[in-house]
């Protein structure tokens, strides 16, 4: 599987669990699509912990890790 984006990764595995819960695919369909789901999940867990990790290097202040709330913007 060639690099793939976070956004459309999530976009591929919503699709393949709206397939499925439809029940309209057959089991050998089925099962393809799992398979490609739990490959989109793992690339995606990974892909969300290694962004965790650069936040937390990011954060680091003197040394030591710092954690801070996530404060979003408001409009």
């Amino acid at each position: 599987m060639a690099e793939t984006k976070f956004e459309k990764a999530l976009e591929c595995l919503e699709k393949i669990v709206d397939d499925l819960e439809s029940g309209s695919l057959s089991l050998d369909d089925s099962l393809k699509a799992y398979e490609e789901g739990v490959k989109l999940v793992k690339m995606c867990s990974k892909k969300l912990n290694e962004a965790e990790k650069k936040i937390e290097i990011l954060t680091k202040e003197e040394g030591k890790l710092v954690t801070k709330p996530f404060l979003a913007e408001e409009d």
